[in-house]
């Protein structure tokens, strides 16, 4: 397309120049001056920005391979975090590691985590936030029951601590089941 639009340019001041009469009526205008006509793709400024080389590029037709990411790597992915469940009973304390896209990890139910996690993740609002102090709660006890949520999760550090101390927790707390055990049964 650049390529096209070159050539038109080039032609279309080719065509002016020798369209333009000369000094002297009866004679006629004298060849367009070489260097006006294209012979070949101008090459890229030395200090083109980012990108504009890939221009050059396809306004001469040749094709240079594009700048690749380098592959993803297990290792490299930004949601990794790593669940602490204290005094839950029924074999569900312990310490689980969960990663996602792809799921994986000690965790016991990786993917179905993973998809609640994405589920919720909304731009601008913190998935793992504390109840707000001023928040109404209901005075119900729902146990014992803790956990310690560390790690990065939409690109963001977390550090979060769950309990079931009342309404608001124990609602926050069920919100996040399956990526914290069911404690309601």
């Amino acid at each position: 397309m650049l390529r096209r639009l070159l050539l038109t340019a080039a032609a279309s001041a080719t065509a002016a120049l020798t369209a333009v009469p000369s000094a002297s009526a009866g004679t006629p205008a004298p060849p367009p001056a070489a260097s006006l006509l294209p012979t070949a793709a101008p090459a890229p400024p030395a200090a083109a920005p980012v990108g504009l080389s890939s221009l050059y590029t396809a306004a001469r037709g040749g094709m240079e391979p594009a700048a690749m990411p380098p592959p993803a790597r297990p290792e490299d992915s930004g949601d990794k975090l790593t669940v602490t469940v204290q005094d839950a009973g029924s074999g569900a304390d312990g310490t689980y590691e969960l990663g996602c896209h792809p799921a994986g990890g000690s965790h016991p139910r990786p993917a179905e985590a993973c998809d609640l996690l994405d589920g919720n993740t909304t731009w601008g609002k913190d998935l793992f936030a504390p109840v707000p102090p001023s928040a109404l709660c209901t005075m119900q006890y729902g146990g014992p029951a803790t956990a310690h949520v560390t790690g990065t999760w939409a690109g963001r550090p977390v550090d979060a601590r769950y309990d079931r101390t009342n309404g608001c927790e124990i609602s926050r707390w069920n919100t996040m089941v399956p990526f914290l055990p069911d404690l309601m049964s």
